[in-house]
């Protein structure tokens, strides 16, 4: 969980990558792929984006019952999103991908950011909305102190560590 452009999805694909590596079988979803799958009719009303949620629980909820790892990567902004995933996901560890609301405007990849602060768009979280982080994450990665390969370090000692 983190806000647009913190790095979740790039750290979900080096995670992907390492655990395959490492021949653990792993799959990652992203709030992205599931929004593109649903096409244009998909805005970004909280109904909505309640919708993607749940669509990436029960994703991972199959997959994991198939024995296959499972990473999440998406915003997961409001408080019902949150519940969801806490509440229906088995086993979960969450991850608050923490990146200063600036820093991933810097960043920016899609330009949204951008789009927000001329009036193109006005549904970004962290922008027109708070971005608020998961109450008690199990683990905080600081994308602006670790590089994608310094926070995967720290997600699979978070992983030995708990079992």
């Amino acid at each position: 969980m983190g806000p647009t452009s913190s790095g979740k999805t790039t750290i979900g694909e080096h995670l992907l990558k390492r655990l395959r590596a490492e021949g653990a079988p792993s799959m990652h979803f992203d709030g992205d792929e599931v929004r593109n799958f649903f096409g244009e009719g998909l805005g970004f009303e909280p109904s909505d984006r309640q919708r993607v949620v749940a669509t990436l629980v029960h994703l991972a909820n199959k997959t994991s019952a198939a024995g296959v790892n499972v990473i999440v990567s998406a915003l997961t902004a409001s408080a019902d999103a949150k519940r969801l995933v806490l509440d229906t996901i088995k086993n979960p560890i969450i991850v608050y991908i923490k990146c200063s609301i600036e820093t991933c405007a810097g960043r920016d990849p899609k330009g949204l950011y951008a789009q927000a602060k001329t009036g193109e768009i006005d549904t970004l979280i962290g922008v027109n909305s708070d971005y608020l982080p998961p109450d008690n994450p199990d683990l905080v990665i600081d994308t602006e102190d670790l590089s994608p390969a310094e926070a995967v370090d720290a997600i699979i000692r978070h992983l030995d560590q708990a079992g």
